[in-house]
């Protein structure tokens, strides 16, 4: 039972938005954000991330096909979600959501993902055998032209695309925040901010999950990992983090300056029910703890093992501050009453639809969906790894 403090209207006191939707945010984030990685090696020509190009593809669309799961699961009637697609409304952000899914997926990522794997997939549809070569024939969508010319186009079609789908992945994610900012009602969620904020803080969790992914997945192979592609990635979320920790701190720093009505509210529940995940998980831990590490990283002259252990740790606690960032706006905004006067809790169950058990199984979910993905597509340059040696 939730426990209430002061007056609050009785559907005030349980949330209506439980873990699910704050694992929908994080989870469309590290979309937006291992989509971002891909483009620094083919649209800003960032050689140095090329390993990790066509795993960011894959990445993105493992997280993408579970995406809209967490909401589908959180609905009281699911089998009714399809017809937002079927019965738009222009002013609903939701059911514009579902179009800008459906563009992203279809025109942007699998059509991108299909076009720098198509010689491969010739390849092996020639090669493979039994059930395997009947999907690599599907895959081929029929068109069996390998030629130069036709290699040439589609890596321009596929910049093209890349291109595209830059803005696509902001709009993605950005929406979300979007969704949270216009909500007038709530001051913790009510800032122009916040799709700014929700974007830069997807472009950390999806560049970490990519770089991490690569380290692990390289290890366990046993390859050598290619600590210049690494420095690379590292670099690129130090400076991509910094930017969304001042976003955080500007708005913030607005909040404290404004200090309207709903400022002694917000600012006790943050000394109080939000002090743990907010202040010392969020920002101590998930935020001022990996910027240090990343900082040392690119000031000081530091062993390359050293260095690999100082990403790792740098880039698991970034994904634990921007988890705690969504679990703080989502569950947090939804703490105090619309009167200022009152404050409830939120108790995770464990095995209902929308409890701990459904959140873990959601979380685990992409992660089998790339490990499909990488048997049937992997994303390994093989030119190198004649010389593999065990990781460090």
């Amino acid at each position: 039972m939730n426990g209430v403090e002061g007056f609050m209207y009785p559907n005030e006191i349980a949330l209506q938005w439980s873990v699910l939707i704050v694992l929908y945010p994080f989870i469309t984030g590290l979309v937006a954000g291992a989509f971002i990685l891909a483009s620094l090696e083919r649209v800003f020509q960032v050689d140095a991330v090329k390993p990790t190009y066509r795993l960011a593809l894959l990445t993105a669309l493992a997280f993408l096909l579970d995406a809209p799961l967490p909401l589908v699961l959180h609905l009281g009637h699911p089998f009714r979600s399809p017809e937002m697609y079927f019965t738009p409304h222009s002013t609903s952000a939701m059911a514009m959501f579902g179009y800008v899914y459906l563009w992203y997926l279809m025109a942007v990522l699998v059509l991108e993902i299909w076009l720098d794997y198509r010689r491969e997939i010739v390849r092996w549809s020639q090669q493979s055998k039994g059930i395997l070569r009947l999907v690599y024939k599907v895959m081929t969508l029929g068109s069996c032209n390998i030629s130069e010319r036709s290699l040439a186009i589609d890596e321009r079609v596929g910049w093209i695309i890349t291109l595209i789908g830059i803005p696509s992945a902001f709009m993605l994610h950005g929406y979300v925040g979007f969704i949270f900012g216009s909500i007038k009602a709530n001051p913790w969620w009510s800032s122009p901010l916040m799709p700014v904020v929700f974007i830069f803080s997807a472009m950390v969790s999806g560049i970490a999950a990519v770089m991490l992914l690569y380290m692990g997945l390289t290890k366990l192979r046993g390859y050598k990992i290619d600590i210049r592609c690494v420095d690379t990635i590292a670099m690129y979320l130090f400076y991509i983090f910094i930017i969304d920790f001042s976003l955080e701190m500007l708005d913030l720093i607005h909040r404290i300056y404004e200090a309207d009505e709903s400022f002694r509210s917000l600012n006790f529940l943050v000394h109080t029910q939000l002090y743990i995940p907010h202040i010392l998980i969020q920002i101590c831990l998930g935020t001022l703890t990996p910027l240090i590490l990343l900082f040392l990283t690119q000031v000081v002259k530091l062993p390359e093992i050293v260095r690999k252990r100082m990403y790792a740790i740098a880039g698991s606690l970034a994904l634990v501050g921007i988890f705690a960032m969504r679990w703080n706006v989502v569950i947090g905004g939804q703490l105090f009453s619309k009167s200022f006067l009152g404050f409830t809790t939120y108790k995770m169950t464990l095995v209902t639809r929308e409890g701990l058990l459904a959140a873990i199984a959601l979380t685990i979910l992409p992660l089998i969906f790339l490990w499909i993905l990488v048997k049937l597509l992997p994303p390994w340059t093989e030119k190198n790894e004649h010389e593999a040696i065990a990781a460090d």
